[in-house]
């Protein structure tokens, strides 16, 4: 069992920068893929990032790909996303999710840990 607490979200300008933790509690959290995903109101959850147990691997969506990075520190059970050139389209609440799958990492489907979302506001 994994319980995962987000924390970090807030207001932010268009242009300007956030860092989203997730922490985790429970046993072998080194083993799990960690990802964060996101859902504005009436869409769909989005994919947004996605790094492996040993941090040796992290994949992106498109739309984030070059402006956020995922990464972790396995000693203190945190994963974290740094968001960087916020734009209004990245206002959803933010989601950090757990997996020991090793496909299909784009899809909610395939995580079976989900912590309870931080909103992120990006003001024009």
């Amino acid at each position: 069992q994994v319980q995962l607490v987000e924390s970090g979200g807030g207001l932010v300008q268009a242009g300007g920068s956030m860092r989203l933790s997730c922490a985790a509690s429970g046993s072998l959290f080194s083993t799990y893929t960690m990802a964060w995903f996101r859902q504005a109101p009436g869409k769909e959850s989005e994919f947004v990032a996605a790094i492996r147990w040993s941090g040796g691997s992290t994949y992106y969506s498109d739309s984030v790909k070059g402006r956020f990075t995922i990464s972790r520190d396995n000693a203190k059970n945190t994963v974290y996303l740094q968001m960087n050139s916020l734009k209004p389209e990245d206002s959803a609440v933010y989601y950090c999710a757990a997996t020991r799958s090793s496909h299909g990492l784009g899809f909610p489907r395939e995580y079976d840990y989900w912590g309870q979302g931080t909103q992120v506001t990006v003001s024009t």
